[in-house]
């Protein structure tokens, strides 16, 4: 369904706003004045005069000589009976009573008629209230306009409505024309105060994958909207970033494969190559490592992880260990576990756990020298230490090493791939990942994790 434009909403708003403060102000008046707090203290009686009007201009009838005189019909007859205390007098033209009014209100008003009153209220001698009973106003009736007088009207619950129609009617002009001004009003400054922001939805508009480093103009649009356009411009400043490291882990991708690709190429143009197939066979594994670590690299920036598993890190890295004795008894080297003989618990991923480990342990056996060997530690704060003597990391290369693609010289081998994805993994895991140098020389890579506490 489409939505409905912020200015025609403002608009109604407002209209239902200015019905609600009508309606909520003439209750409140109302209120007041059934109080005595006012310059017109009234009751509830006085409800009944709109009423109580009507019914003595329903009962005027004239006579075959033109006269007009009072009548009363059934129903104000009923009023009579209900309300014995009741009066009603009218005027003509010319001030003077028609046959049929209460004489006591004929003494009464005939001096106050004269002076052609728009409507007034007033009190006779005997009325004790602390409000005028009696009301009295020209109106338009069949005989043309005339001033009824009522007095001592009674209260119906009709006549709440009642009042509330009168007052509708007599306001219905103010009203109107102040509904009409402030809707056109609201709608100019509507539509003029959402210009910034249109100005802002174009550039937005003209925003694509080549132009993420486009940001939105905050400072033209209204105080009350600046966090929305800041918002957005956070989320382009994220989905740059991210894009770019994308568009570079694509290239520096491509550059990794292509190298290894291309001596491929040319053994397969030489296949009478002395160790043909031992050469391609080592290719095709460099290249598989390489798509390996890519793959790996991909999962660790996925949501996927579980990462609420308990996971005995020292029977882990033990186990990693024995499975690369194997890999260091081939190269002439050794590799040594120290480790405590309790478990030490952490909340993690157990795969992603050993694939850091295993990154470590394999980093290591390339650096070590031959006959050399590689410890592995795990202490009871949840810390595992890999440990080579080999060239070791410059104090300046210390927080280069785990960038993607990372690596000393062209000519090293290896994606820079391995440390990267171990440290996104880490960070997945609320744990940490660095570098130090090992005493005589070497390299001792560091993994900590928050402990569990059993």
């Amino acid at each position: 369904m489409r939505s409905l434009p912020l200015a025609p909403r403002v608009v109604g708003y407002l209209i239902l706003a200015q019905l609600f403060a009508f309606f909520c102000g003439w209750v409140i008046s109302t209120a007041l004045s059934m109080a005595g707090i006012g310059v017109f203290p009234s009751s509830w009686d006085s409800l009944a005069i709109a009423r109580a009007q009507r019914q003595a201009i329903a009962s005027l009838n004239a006579d075959e000589d033109g006269t007009i005189r009072i009548a009363p019909t059934p129903e104000l007859q009923e009023e009579f009976r209900r309300a014995p205390q009741m009066r009603i007098a009218v005027f003509d033209k010319l001030k003077h009573a028609l046959p049929g009014s209460d004489l006591v209100l004929v003494s009464v008003l005939t001096p106050v008629v004269g002076i052609s009153p728009t409507h007034v209220h007033f009190a006779l001698p005997d009325d004790d209230g602390f409000a005028p009973e009696g009301f009295m106003a020209p109106m338009n009736t069949r005989y043309g306009p005339l001033h009824v007088a009522v007095h001592g009207q009674k209260f119906l619950w009709k006549d709440l409505l009642d009042a509330w129609a009168f007052d509708i009617k007599v306001l219905a002009a103010y009203f109107t024309m102040a509904v009409v001004l402030s809707t056109a009003t609201a709608w100019f400054a509507v539509r003029n105060g959402l210009l910034p922001l249109r100005h802002v939805a174009h550039e937005a508009s003209l925003i694509d994958m080549d132009t993420l480093g486009n940001r939105l103009t905050s400072s033209v649009v209204p105080t009350e909207a600046m966090p929305l356009v800041r918002a957005i411009n956070q989320a382009l400043e994220r989905l740059d970033i991210g894009t770019r490291r994308q568009r570079l882990f694509t290239a520096n991708a491509a550059h990794e494969l292509r190298t290894p690709v291309a001596v491929l190429a040319a053994r397969l143009d030489a296949p009478r190559e002395v160790n043909f197939e031992n050469h391609l066979r080592r290719d095709v594994q460099r290249i598989s490592h390489i798509i390996h670590q890519l793959l790996a690299g991909a999962r660790a920036e996925e949501q996927s992880l579980p990462l609420d598993e308990i996971v005995d890190i020292g029977a882990s890295v033990r186990a990693m260990v024995d499975d690369a004795a194997l890999l260091a008894i081939r190269d002439d080297r050794e590799i040594e576990y120290h480790g405590p003989s309790e478990a030490v618990l952490v909340r993690g991923s157990k795969n992603a756990i050993e694939a850091v480990v295993a990154n470590l342990i394999d980093n290591a056996l390339n650096a070590e020298p031959v006959h050399g060997v590689i410890a592995v530690r795990v202490d009871e704060s949840a810390t595992i230490e890999v440990i080579d003597h080999g060239p070791g990391v410059a104090p300046e290369d210390r927080q280069s090493i785990f960038e993607p693609f990372w690596r000393k010289r062209e000519s090293s081998s290896g994606a820079g791939l391995g440390l990267a994805i171990a440290r996104e993994l880490m960070t997945r895991q609320e744990g940490k990942i660095w570098v130090e140098g090992t005493p005589g020389g070497g390299a001792t890579f560091k993994v900590s994790f928050p402990l569990v506490v059993a």
